[in-house]
Protein backbone atom coordinates (compact mmCIF):
# COMPACT_ATOMS: atom_id res chain seq x y z
CA UNK A 1 0.00 0.00 0.00
CA UNK A 2 1.52 3.44 -1.24
CA UNK A 3 1.86 5.93 1.63
CA UNK A 4 -0.11 9.62 1.30
CA UNK A 5 1.69 12.60 1.15
CA UNK A 6 0.73 15.35 3.32
CA UNK A 7 3.41 17.97 2.29
CA UNK A 8 6.08 18.17 -0.07
CA UNK A 9 9.33 19.17 0.01
CA UNK A 10 9.08 23.07 -0.58
CA UNK A 11 5.81 23.20 1.61
CA UNK A 12 7.82 21.70 4.36
CA UNK A 13 11.27 24.11 3.17
CA UNK A 14 8.62 27.06 4.20
CA UNK A 15 6.77 25.88 7.33
CA UNK A 16 10.17 25.25 8.48
CA UNK A 17 12.14 28.27 7.80
CA UNK A 18 15.78 27.86 8.67
CA UNK A 19 15.32 24.92 10.75
CA UNK A 20 14.60 22.79 7.79
CA UNK A 21 18.49 21.35 6.78
CA UNK A 22 18.97 20.46 10.32
CA UNK A 23 15.39 18.67 10.57
CA UNK A 24 16.20 16.98 7.56
CA UNK A 25 19.00 15.08 8.94
CA UNK A 26 18.23 11.60 9.98
CA UNK A 27 19.59 10.98 13.55
CA UNK A 28 20.82 7.49 12.74
CA UNK A 29 23.48 8.26 10.06
CA UNK A 30 26.95 7.65 10.36
CA UNK A 31 29.02 9.98 7.84
CA UNK A 32 32.09 11.88 8.18
CA UNK A 33 30.54 15.88 7.04
CA UNK A 34 33.86 17.04 6.39
CA UNK A 35 34.63 14.61 3.55
CA UNK A 36 34.49 16.67 0.49
CA UNK A 37 32.47 13.95 -1.00
CA UNK A 38 30.03 13.91 1.65
CA UNK A 39 27.59 17.07 0.56
CA UNK A 40 27.39 15.61 -3.08
CA UNK A 41 26.65 11.90 -1.87
CA UNK A 42 23.98 13.37 0.47
CA UNK A 43 22.24 14.97 -2.42
CA UNK A 44 22.58 12.24 -4.84
CA UNK A 45 21.11 10.05 -2.41
CA UNK A 46 18.48 12.42 -1.81
CA UNK A 47 17.28 12.02 -5.62
CA UNK A 48 16.19 8.15 -4.80
CA UNK A 49 12.72 7.92 -3.41
CA UNK A 50 11.09 4.94 -2.06
CA UNK A 51 8.41 4.08 -4.71
CA UNK A 52 5.75 3.53 -1.98
CA UNK A 53 6.52 5.96 0.10
CA UNK A 54 6.86 9.93 -1.39
CA UNK A 55 10.09 10.76 0.96
CA UNK A 56 13.79 10.23 -0.18
CA UNK A 57 15.76 7.44 0.97
CA UNK A 58 18.34 9.17 2.95
CA UNK A 59 15.66 11.49 4.95
CA UNK A 60 13.70 8.15 5.13
CA UNK A 61 16.68 7.08 7.38
CA UNK A 62 17.40 3.93 4.81
CA UNK A 63 21.33 4.74 4.84
CA UNK A 64 23.01 3.93 7.86
CA UNK A 65 26.59 4.50 7.17
CA UNK A 66 28.63 6.36 4.55
CA UNK A 67 32.43 5.82 4.58
CA UNK A 68 35.07 7.15 2.18
CA UNK A 69 38.43 5.32 1.06
CA UNK A 70 41.06 7.35 -0.83
CA UNK A 71 42.83 5.38 -3.86
CA UNK A 72 46.38 6.26 -4.93
CA UNK A 73 44.80 7.87 -8.19
CA UNK A 74 43.21 10.83 -5.95
CA UNK A 75 39.49 9.32 -6.50
CA UNK A 76 37.96 8.11 -3.42
CA UNK A 77 35.18 4.79 -2.97
CA UNK A 78 32.26 4.95 -1.47
CA UNK A 79 30.69 2.28 0.88
CA UNK A 80 27.03 2.76 1.65
CA UNK A 81 25.50 0.90 4.16
CA UNK A 82 21.80 0.59 4.18
CA UNK A 83 18.49 -0.62 5.05
CA UNK A 84 15.18 -1.09 3.26
CA UNK A 85 11.80 -0.34 4.63
CA UNK A 86 11.35 -4.14 4.88
CA UNK A 87 12.80 -7.82 3.67
CA UNK A 88 10.09 -7.92 1.36
CA UNK A 89 10.94 -4.50 -0.15
CA UNK A 90 9.50 -4.63 -3.94
CA UNK A 91 12.39 -2.97 -5.05
CA UNK A 92 15.13 -4.87 -2.81
CA UNK A 93 17.08 -5.65 -6.20
CA UNK A 94 16.95 -2.76 -7.64
CA UNK A 95 17.70 -0.18 -5.03
CA UNK A 96 21.19 -0.83 -4.73
CA UNK A 97 21.91 -0.27 -8.33
CA UNK A 98 19.95 3.47 -8.25
CA UNK A 99 22.36 4.22 -5.18
CA UNK A 100 25.26 2.65 -7.09
CA UNK A 101 24.12 4.56 -10.26
CA UNK A 102 23.30 8.06 -8.28
CA UNK A 103 26.69 7.93 -6.79
CA UNK A 104 28.96 6.98 -9.29
CA UNK A 105 28.82 9.81 -12.07
CA UNK A 106 30.14 12.05 -8.67
CA UNK A 107 33.46 13.99 -9.70
CA UNK A 108 36.27 12.53 -7.16
CA UNK A 109 34.47 8.91 -6.70
CA UNK A 110 36.41 5.83 -8.03
CA UNK A 111 34.21 3.05 -7.11
CA UNK A 112 30.67 2.42 -5.15
CA UNK A 113 29.32 -0.29 -2.81
CA UNK A 114 26.44 -0.98 -1.80
CA UNK A 115 25.67 -3.31 0.98
CA UNK A 116 21.92 -3.65 2.45
CA UNK A 117 21.27 -4.86 6.00
CA UNK A 118 18.26 -5.48 8.16
CA UNK A 119 20.34 -5.15 11.89
CA UNK A 120 19.38 -2.84 13.06
CA UNK A 121 15.46 -3.07 11.39
CA UNK A 122 14.25 -0.19 10.00
CA UNK A 123 11.40 1.86 12.00
CA UNK A 124 9.40 4.56 11.25
CA UNK A 125 11.47 6.30 14.26
CA UNK A 126 14.76 6.36 11.87
CA UNK A 127 12.88 9.10 9.75
CA UNK A 128 14.25 13.05 9.63
CA UNK A 129 11.87 14.90 11.36
CA UNK A 130 11.14 16.33 7.79
CA UNK A 131 10.12 13.11 6.09
CA UNK A 132 7.96 12.61 9.55
CA UNK A 133 5.96 16.30 9.18
CA UNK A 134 5.54 15.67 4.96
CA UNK A 135 4.09 12.26 5.83
CA UNK A 136 1.94 13.77 8.46
CA UNK A 137 3.80 11.51 11.31
CA UNK A 138 3.97 13.50 14.29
Amino acid sequence: MKMKQYADKEMTKRALGDEFEEMAEPGNIEVDYNHPLAKPVVAALREIYDPEIPVNIYELGLIYIISFTANDDGTHDVAVKMTLTSPGCPVAQDMPVWVRDAIMPLEGVGGVEVDITFEPPWTAAMMAETAKLQLNMF
